[in-house]
């Protein structure tokens, strides 16, 4: 049973930590929390569920919901930090607009498609079961690892080896000393929030995905827990994010094998909450896009 439950912690946490690059992502470059991107994760899980009922086959389908996604994660800058920008406004105004948009957002989706959850065709989920040793899983689950893996390590790769990530680092260390150099700031901040955003919505189509299940309310189940993940795994810090959501997916299924469902969020804080007096910093400490 132990062997099971870490199995499908890996899976779980695997998709807190893609979840959670988004918010890294974007306090990194401009220092915020983006509080919306809980809404962004659902939005791009109902834009795939559309383009699945639609007929396109399912690659495309995620392919176009990470589109969505990243778009509207563009237009929540526009519209909730950009006119902050201007201002100069304090960290808190920005927090207080993204929690606006965001449950427009949210408000926009219950209206359009209801408060019930909806579900993907079953044959679309369908997949076969591996069993190695104790352990069982689907090609779906795997998939849905492999996938989460890759984009992060993905993104590690563009921010260490394009010219947009060292300008995204750049504009992370001194957005002064990156705008004297010629770096476009405000072209930068809209490509790292559709870069967080698609993320955050392939966050959210893999969680639909595994569940079978998008409702507009889905964002508020991991909105926490990728806070929790930044938090645990240190700000700023792109392998902490991969760390803090493995080690939280871990002790939730732990949690739910072994005590009870009821203490699973219990359990997950408890460990946030002992591992920042022993390591306020994050288990990786604060590791800016720079050095990521």
């Amino acid at each position: 049973m132990l062997i099971q439950q870490l199995v499908n912690g890996l899976f779980i946490g695997s998709v807190y930590a893609l979840f959670a690059l988004g918010y890294t992502l974007i306090f990194g470059v401009l220092d915020i929390l983006n509080l919306a991107h809980a809404s962004i994760f659902m939005l791009g899980a109902f834009a795939t569920l559309v383009l699945v009922i639609k007929g396109a086959p399912l690659w495309l389908a995620i392919l176009g919901g990470a589109l969505a996604g990243g778009l509207f994660g563009v237009v929540l800058d526009r519209i909730a930090f950009w006119p902050l920008r201007l201002r100069k406004a304090g960290p808190l105004a920005p927090l207080i607009s993204s929690i606006a948009v965001g449950i427009v957002y949210v408000a926009i989706a219950t209206g359009y498609f209801g408060p019930d959850v909806r579900h993907f065709p079953f044959d679309v989920v369908r997949t076969p079961a591996i069993t190695v040793g104790p352990a069982t899983f689907t090609v779906l689950q795997l998939i849905i690892f492999a996938a989460s893996i890759a984009l992060m390590a993905g993104l590690q790769l563009l921010l260490r080896r394009t010219r947009l990530g060292t300008a995204i680092r750049a504009v992370a260390e001194n957005p002064k000393a990156a705008q004297l150099m010629g770096i476009n700031l405000e072209a930068v901040y809209a490509q790292t929030f559709f870069i967080a955003s698609a993320l955050g919505a392939v966050a959210g189509i893999l969680f639909a995905l595994n569940f079978n299940a998008v409702s507009s309310g889905m964002g508020s189940a991991v909105e926490l827990k990728g806070l929790a993940v930044i938090i645990l795994g240190g700000m700023g810090s792109i392998p902490g994010s991969l760390l803090g959501g493995l080690l939280i997916g871990l002790s939730e299924t732990i949690s739910v094998g072994y005590l009870s469902s009821g203490y699973r969020d219990a359990i997950v804080f408890a460990i946030l909450f002992v591992a920042l007096i022993v390591r306020p910093g994050g288990l990786l400490g604060r590791q800016t896009l720079r050095a990521a």
